[in-house]
């Protein structure tokens, strides 16, 4: 056996191993907080250093001595908290003095936690981790509202490495116990095909209408990105199949990139998974995540309703057509198989009977496992098993280190009271005006995204901006739901619209003109929030005949705005009938009789422009027939 050979199954077996040692604690029962996440960290540190290398020159080259030295620091910084267990949660924060070992293996922890997550992620979120080190340290000699008391880099280490209000805080406590089971039964549906069937049932659904392999990428880039958690690897996973599709259907290239980077950003906020971050917010906030799926459903519905109308309204105004026949799935054949839906049914059935996630995704995935049994195409062996057990943990790699490298993050701001400062900041700058506290919120939720994971984003919008909305007066809900959407819209939003850019790739499309179509594409979001936030039936809020009238309103709201932005309804929309079709979604969407009213009259003056048009371009159309007879 060669030397590369030994190590990839080294890797291959610690892999597996953190797999099943989640199942375990989810089956019977998690280990005390600080060792339950120590030893996810450890888990994740050490395969992370062993499979990422330092640069891209080294890519596929396996882990050299360095990458297998940080490997052994790492299990190092972990362990002393297991064998030291009774010391570390007995001793008292910043009153018993940190041993000389404690020190130098905080120190160690952070660097190593930095460069992993620089190594997976970018360099964007170590910068703010390191910058807000440096602010615990410097912020003493800062001026103004940023200016605190100041800490030691012992007090520092103490905060970050040795308590649950640092590295081991909220963020890495929800990878440790749900994000990442998650992750495994995501694995196990790739696997197992149900990924696959997906695709052939979005196809069956949509393949045969105007514009078929773009309307498939919709539902199917939904359907599998609400259980990925990331908008990146969905594009990835997707549009292999569907970008080619739709090029060959007669779409643009950059249109086609475009579609499948909204449908694949939308999967995190779509229930009933709802990726990584909706579990992070049902920590902070207290409320159940079922109850944050409901809440959540409407404003997910509206996303992908704009995105699909957009998607059909293009194919009308080009002529498209749906895929051959003889490429399309028959419904019958595939609705056979709609037993492969059962795995998502669980989660939701078990959560609905008062299940913990972890529970839920735990029983999900042995559904998973008996339920593809039935089929031989579908069917898991030992090693397919194995193989969805090293994914899981692979996969959870990118994701658990940027919760601990978020962990810093929101370990200063507690330290330092950053938050409550920021907070003070936005009320001061936005008054009583809760508008411009809102784009104010948008916009650094935007910023942070375009650099990092949705999830360690939300978490410092939630620390940050989040508790300014909810002095402010905004329901606790709607206010995590706003720095959630723009955390996750930051994919498709230039000019690092990470999603866009890897649909542009796939569809070998000029990527400004992708994040740009994208933007279009995606235009729900950068609205629904906003609504949301003063309209709490959009979330399903309050007496039943508001919440129905508010979604069927809404519905023909995103309607309007699809066609606005497409330029097409029943026909070609002029310039002055596009802008009464956007100004009728906005008061359609905002949920009130008088603005449904105005709404449906701006409306209806628009389809009369339309249906003007229409019968004079009949005419002029059997004028020339009849002039050329």
């Amino acid at each position: 056996m060669t030397q590369g050979n030994l190590v990839a199954i080294t890797i291959k077996c610690i892999a597996i191993a953190m797999s099943l040692f989640h199942l375990y604690t989810a089956a019977f029962g998690t280990r005390p907080a600080l060792i339950q996440r120590s030893i996810h960290l450890g888990f994740v540190l050490v395969l992370g250093f062993l499979l990422y290398p330092a640069s891209k020159v080294r890519k596929g080259k396996g882990p050299n001595v360095v990458d297998a030295l940080f490997a052994a620091l790492s299990l190092c910084t972990v362990a002393y908290i297991w064998l030291n267990y009774e010391h570390v949660i007995t001793r008292i924060v910043w009153v018993s003095p940190l041993k000389a070992q404690e020190y130098v293996l905080g120190i160690l922890f952070l660097i190593l936690i930095v460069e992993l997550t620089r190594r997976t992620s970018g360099p964007a979120l170590p910068i703010i981790a390191v910058a807000s080190v440096l602010y615990g340290l410097l912020g003493n000699h800062l001026p103004g509202i940023l200016r605190h008391s100041g800490f030691s880099l012992v007090e520092i280490i103490d905060q970050l490495y040795l308590t649950t209000e640092g590295v081991f805080g909220v963020p890495i406590q929800v990878s440790a116990s749900v994000i990442v089971l998650f992750i495994i039964f995501g694995a196990f549906l790739e696997k197992s095909k149900i990924g696959d069937y997906f695709m052939r049932f979005a196809s069956a659904l949509t393949g045969r209408s105007a514009g078929g392999p773009a309307k498939m990428a919709v539902v199917s880039s939904g359907l599998v990105g609400t259980i990925s958690g990331s908008a990146v690897a969905n594009v990835v996973i997707t549009g292999q199949i569907s970008i080619p599709l739709m090029k060959k259907s007669g779409y643009r290239d950059y249109f086609a990139g475009a579609v499948e980077a909204v449908a694949s950003t939308g999967g995190q906020i779509m229930p009933p998974v709802m990726g990584a971050a909706a579990f992070v917010m049902s920590e902070y906030t207290g409320i159940p995540y079922l109850t944050i799926c409901k809440y959540a459903i409407l404003p997910a519905i509206l996303y992908y309703a704009a995105c699909y109308l957009m998607v059909h309204f293009e194919a009308l105004k080009l002529g498209l057509k749906g895929l051959p026949d003889n490429e399309v799935p028959k419904i019958s054949s595939v609705l056979r198989e709609a037993y492969l839906f059962i795995p998502i049914g669980v989660i939701v059935f078990l959560m609905i009977l008062g299940f913990t996630p972890m529970y839920a995704c735990l029983y999900s995935i042995l559904s998973v496992v008996l339920i593809t049994a039935f089929n031989r195409h579908t069917r898991l062996d030992l090693r397919a098993i194995l193989s969805a057990l090293e994914k899981g943990a692979v996969d959870t790699i990118s994701v658990a280190i940027t919760c601990a490298c978020a962990g810093i993050v929101i370990g200063i701001v507690m330290l330092t009271g950053l938050g409550l400062r920021l907070s003070s900041l936005i009320l001061g700058i936005a008054g009583s005006n809760v508008i411009l506290a809102l784009i104010l919120t948008a916009t650094v939720a935007l910023v942070l995204g375009m650099g990092l994971p949705t999830t360690p984003a939300y978490v410092i919008c939630a620390a940050l901006l989040v508790p300014a909305l909810i002095k402010m007066g905004i329901n606790v809900v709607a206010a995590h739901l706003f720095a959630l959407y723009f955390a996750v819209i930051s994919c498709i939003t230039p000019p690092v619209a990470l999603a866009s850019y890897a649909g542009a790739s796939l569809a070998n499309a000029n990527a400004s003109k992708t994040g740009f179509t994208a933007v279009k594409l995606g235009i729900a979001a950068y609205i629904v929030p906003f609504m949301f936030v003063f309209s709490p039936p959009l979330l399903l809020m309050g007496p039943a005949y508001k919440v129905i009238q508010a979604s069927i309103t809404a519905l023909i709201g995103v309607t309007c705005l699809a066609a606005a932005g497409e330029g097409w309804m029943i026909t070609k929309v002029t310039p002055l009938g596009r802008l009464l079709l956007f100004a009728a979604s906005l008061t359609l969407i905002d949920p009130g009789s008088l603005t449904d009213v105005l709404g449906f009259i701006l409306l209806g003056i628009s389809l009369a422009l339309q249906l003007y048009r229409r019968r004079e371009d009949a005419k002029r159309t059997f004028a020339g027939e009849a002039s050329q007879s």
